[in-house]
């Protein structure tokens, strides 16, 4: 057979002969599939070729005649590849200097096979669903070793995206974070995993790193501060958070002109939490006086309207509202159809979400490592999505553009 390759296609009368014995799926991805013996008899054939070129002459020619080296028949080997375990026969050559290249020495594994594993792995998977899932589909025996050692490849990859140098300008960035129970000094605990999402000059979103706390503080967020400028982060604008501990010190500390934004979807919820269910919906309306004010002042009208409302029987929320006053109000400084492109963690919040559908089904993990490799997979996944500008970012940047002109040509 031929392959006629005027356009890298196969000739449609080959595809015809290959399919004539086709009946049903598993005749084409089964355990004896046409796939599965194509698979194996085009990788016998390509070492085959490699062979022939190692030797420098074809098989039965004379010009291998006391060339000094020869074929010297098949050794047996299974791979794991897409379609399960194929049993291949890979040629050898008799002073043993022959290695394959699409099957190199050593390896069991066909391209591809361990994609499925990883992407099993990123939708949240456990090592044992992976096995089953492998085994029943394709017929593949595969051992929780093999598993781990296929994502923990991973890790380098994670080492050398939490390291990588970033824009030296993020107009703003969002800072939150899920919780997951992992092992630490033979105990289960609970642990929090910091997010930073960055928007670019250009709107788009970046996830600019990952970290793990369990005791956050100043001197925490100082450290993941200091580390987002080392890796070439000069300015940020704004910094949204939900009242993270520490974390306006640290901002202080290393971006001194930076302005830090409470969320007030997070102050909202905080709020809300101890109010009866009668009663949520009027406080609600309320708090919305406040931030939906057009001015500083206005709001501060609102704030002591809610006050004289409310203090008698949740006395704490106006008092949780004054102490963060300085850092609830930045937003104010825009144009009301931008504000929420600032005010809230809405951007990092859906993507935390999404990660917290991949952990569900985890109890709890073995290392910090392991909390590393599935949610960085998971990020991988999820940002894959974001191809678009956040909404409004036009108006956004313009509005940037004045009031930080003198920030923003220091550096360019």
């Amino acid at each position: 057979m031929t392959i006629d390759k005027p356009q890298g296609k196969l000739r449609k009368e080959l595809i015809e002969e290959l399919m004539q014995h086709y009946q049903n799926p598993e005749d084409l991805i089964g355990e004896n599939s046409l796939l599965k013996q194509l698979t194996k008899a085009l990788i016998e054939r390509a070492m085959e070729g490699e062979l022939t070129h190692h030797l420098g002459y074809e098989k039965h020619s004379p010009t291998g005649h006391n060339s000094g080296n020869s074929r010297n028949g098949k050794s047996k080997k299974t791979i794991k590849g897409n379609y399960g375990n194929i049993p291949i026969e890979i040629p050898r050559d008799r002073d043993g200097s022959f290695e394959p290249q699409i099957i190199p020495k050593g390896q069991t594994r066909f391209d591809g096979f361990d994609d499925k594993i990883i992407s099993m792995y990123a939708r949240g998977m456990s090592t044992r669903d992976i096995q089953m899932h492998l085994e029943e589909i394709y017929g593949v025996e595969v051992s929780p070793s093999l598993i781990s050692t296929v994502t923990s490849e991973v890790m380098n990859e994670v080492k050398t995206w939490q390291s990588r140098p970033l824009d030296p300008i993020y107009p703003i960035v969002y800072l939150d974070a899920l919780h997951v129970k992992s092992r630490n000094d033979g105990h289960i605990q609970n642990q929090a995993v910091y997010l930073a999402i960055g928007i670019n000059m250009d709107g788009m979103k970046e996830v600019l790193g990952m970290w793990i706390s369990r005791n956050e503080g100043a001197k925490f967020w100082l450290n993941v501060i200091t580390e987002i400028r080392n890796r070439g982060v000069q300015d940020i604008f704004i910094a949204c958070v939900d009242g993270l501990k520490g974390f306006p010190e640290a901002i202080e500390t290393v971006y001194p002109l930076t302005q830090v934004q409470l969320c007030i979807v997070h102050m909202v919820r905080n709020s809300l939490k101890y109010v009866s269910w009668k009663q949520r919906k009027a406080v609600a309306q309320d708090l919305k006086e406040i931030y939906s004010s057009l001015t500083v002042s206005e709001a501060q009208l609102a704030l002591d309207s809610f006050s004289e409302t409310w203090d008698k029987q949740y006395p704490t929320i106006s008092k949780s509202w004054k102490s963060n006053w300085e850092n609830i109000i930045p937003f104010f400084d825009y144009p009301a159809e931008i504000r929420k492109v600032i005010y809230t963690t809405n951007a990092i919040e859906s993507l935390n979400m999404s990660l917290k559908k991949v952990i569900k089904s985890r109890g709890s993990f073995p290392n910090d490592d392991s909390v590393f490799k599935l949610l960085y997979l998971a990020l991988r996944n999820a940002t894959r999505k974001w191809n678009m500008p956040i909404r409004d970012w036009k108006r956004a940047m313009n509005h940037f553009l004045i009031m930080f002109e003198e920030r923003i040509e220091a550096i360019q």
